[in-house]
């Protein structure tokens, strides 16, 4: 009978522990949403396609078509032999492009772009190539970043290409260049990112999660006895938040610059705005959040379901041009996306206000209308 008894009460214990285990959304999101997000989002980016696309820029359109009775360049030359498609792009430029089937490793298509060295260092920086290819006086010169695996490879692909006899009738000396431009290492392109992720961060737990917290602690409670508005509580804590960004990013930027030599080669001002804009953006995200529940547990769930694609998919660790061309329009739209592009563009490519003036009203509106959304459904308690 004890038993009996005592099996049943573990039989309703362990029921009533499931039940709360499974009505956490906290713990289904950690659990199985964010696992899954995180296998196809990275998995997407960086498993090995069958055939890929692999773009190098070539400094000078005369190396991709030459007029009538001219003599062809190498390179040229090497993709004539080749029967490489040249045609123009979307933006104007030429474009060549090399098949090149491997059964075994799958294929690659090699998109030799023509570019002028600004374009060229632009595009390294965004990560949309990482190697330039030029020719002087009838030899191929390639420039690359030593340190980055990716455009060795490229380029001991290209290069045996090149020499293959197979392939080229009319082989030429070549000559390496490692690229020491600012801005164009990994360290440049990550530190951007990390500030504008942690102003997502800050603002969505520094906010959205500190206002729940308040509110199921019956904090809130108290303060709406209080001859207080709400707008004002809300302002008081975003101007806090804000400020506490500012010096974060700071310290981030000044640890940078001593360590790795980072420097801001766009405008200071310009930055300034655009950062303050990108804060009120995330902070207005993060009042709409917040705005009506009381649970900790669907706070957590709310926040990580806004944080956790866009760390995935706005390229703070890696370009977002290494997912499939359908997807990145849409990943351009992201909040954090466009803070990036925009930080990044002042910090490697020497933007101004000119650059980042639409940017900084998109991300301004962004805020507003969230702020006056969840100013409208807010509730105390």
């Amino acid at each position: 009978m004890i038993n009996r008894i005592t099996n049943s009460q573990l039989w309703h214990l362990i029921l009533a522990n499931v039940r709360e285990l499974i009505r956490e959304p906290a713990v289904l999101f950690w659990g199985i949403a964010f696992p899954i997000l995180m296998s196809l989002g990275l998995g997407v980016a960086f498993t090995k396609k069958k055939d890929v696309t692999v773009m190098v820029a070539v400094i000078g359109r005369e190396h991709l078509v030459h007029a009538p009775g001219d003599s062809a360049s190498v390179i040229q030359y090497f993709l004539e032999k080749n029967r490489a498609v040249i045609k123009p792009d979307k933006d104007g430029s030429l474009a060549g492009e090399l098949k090149v089937a491997d059964e075994k490793l799958g294929g690659t298509t090699y998109i030799f772009k023509d570019l002028n060295w600004k374009q060229a260092m632009v595009s390294l920086k965004r990560g949309n190539l990482n190697l330039v290819m030029d020719e002087i006086k009838g030899k191929v010169v390639y420039k690359f970043d030593p340190m980055n695996p990716d455009a060795q490879l490229t380029y001991l692909k290209i290069s045996k290409m090149m020499k293959d006899p197979e392939l080229i009738i009319r082989p030429s000396g070549s000559e390496i260049i490692p690229l020491d431009v600012t801005g164009t290492r990994y360290i440049d392109f990550l530190v951007p990112g990390l500030i504008c992720m942690g102003v997502m961060m800050s603002c969505m737990w520094g906010v959205s999660y500190d206002i729940i917290e308040k509110r199921s602690k019956k904090l809130l409670r108290r303060m709406v006895a209080t001859p207080m508005k709400h707008s004002n509580f809300l302002v008081a804590l975003i101007t806090v938040r804000i400020a506490m960004n500012f010096v974060e990013a700071g310290l981030l930027f000044l640890f940078s610059w001593m360590v790795f030599n980072i420097t801001i080669q766009g405008s200071v001002p310009a930055l300034i705005l655009f950062f303050t804009t990108g804060n009120i953006a995330f902070a207005g995200i993060a009042v709409f959040l917040s705005s009506h529940t009381s649970k900790t547990e669907i706070g957590n769930g709310l926040i990580n379901l806004v944080n956790m694609p866009m760390m995935v998919l706005s390229g703070i660790f890696f370009s977002y041009h290494n997912f499939p061309s359908w997807s990145i329009p849409a990943i351009q739209k992201f909040p954090l996306t466009m803070l990036a592009d925009g930080v990044r563009s002042i910090f490697i490519e020497g933007a101004g206000f000119r650059e980042i003036l639409i940017p900084s009203a998109i991300m301004l509106s962004i805020g507003l209308v969230f702020f006056i959304s969840g100013l409208k459904i807010f509730k105390w308690h």
